[in-house]
């Protein structure tokens, strides 16, 4: 992995065998980032994609390998109280599955890249947004 900042923008570029949501809550906890959003596209080897199911309050998680495009990645980063970081990730992935073109799509659970990913991660300017529990889905939300 390895980024730059250019004004108030980091620029990320995730290399083989990265996992690009664990490195982007480093880079948020080296540069004391509190609450940010990000995007990106990339190359994939391996995703775990989550539904929730309101009815048991669990996540139902779909891993997919192989060559894997990653064609949309967005989501978002904010800490409790006691300045935990928790992330919020939706991406779509398409791929090849008995010669038939695929795509998954939802809640991210992990993402490993095969050769590269590319993503922009915006720190929040100006202020920070926090997380606030929610008991009856058992998930938090944003808290301004």
């Amino acid at each position: 992995m390895d980024y730059r900042k250019f004004g108030e923008t980091f620029y990320v570029r995730m290399d083989r065998d990265d996992e690009i949501i664990s490195g982007l809550l480093e880079i948020c906890k080296e540069n004391h980032i509190s609450s940010a959003i990000f995007s990106g596209i990339g190359g994939l080897k391996e995703g775990q994609i989550q539904t929730f199911i309101p009815e048991s309050g669990t996540f139902e998680t779909q891993t997919i390998s192989g060559m894997l495009e990653l064609v949309s990645l967005n989501g978002n980063i904010i800490s409790d109280e006691a300045g935990t970081l928790f992330h919020h990730t939706h991406s779509l992935l398409s791929y090849k599955e008995d010669g038939h073109h695929c795509m998954a799509a939802g809640h991210t659970k992990s993402l490993t890249v095969l050769y590269t990913a590319e993503i922009e991660l915006r720190p929040v300017v100006g202020g920070s947004i926090g997380r606030k529990y929610d008991p009856e889905t058992g998930t938090g939300f944003w808290s301004f």
